[in-house]
């Protein structure tokens, strides 16, 4: 079965950092591009950010910019999001994403999701 699964969500106090990572099993992400997004209670999930398919490109939205950055790991079934200097705005589930070709920050382009990982960012 093809499944995605993210780990490495927790509490966190402003300022602070977390990496989450995105595990495939079924099949290998290094010909697929991987998104990232959160939603946070009562609000549409929004994207946070895509490595492309063959890395030549990384996508963020602006709000976290300089802030978190994708990688992907060389098991090739892995990738990974770091995210530094976490704001208490941005407590919210995380999900990643598969795309086959593309690199896109909406939801509707994905058909392929993982569960989600909760962050929660608190003082």
């Amino acid at each position: 079965q093809v499944q995605l699964v993210e780990s490495g969500g927790g509490l966190v106090q402003p300022g602070g950092s977390l990496r989450l990572s995105c595990t495939a099993s079924g099949l290998t992400l290094d010909h697929y591009a991987i998104a990232w997004f959160r939603q946070a209670p009562g609000r549409e999930r929004e994207g946070v950010a895509c490595i492309s398919t063959n890395d030549r490109s990384t996508t963020y939205e602006d709000s976290v910019k300089g802030r978190f950055a994708l990688s992907r790991g060389n098991a090739k079934t892995t990738v990974y999001l770091q995210m530094n200097n976490l704001k208490p705005e941005e407590p919210a589930a995380y999900y990643c994403a598969a795309h086959p070709c593309g690199c896109w920050l909406w939801t509707e382009a994905y058909g392929l999701w993982g569960q989600g990982t909760q962050v929660t960012v608190s003082s």
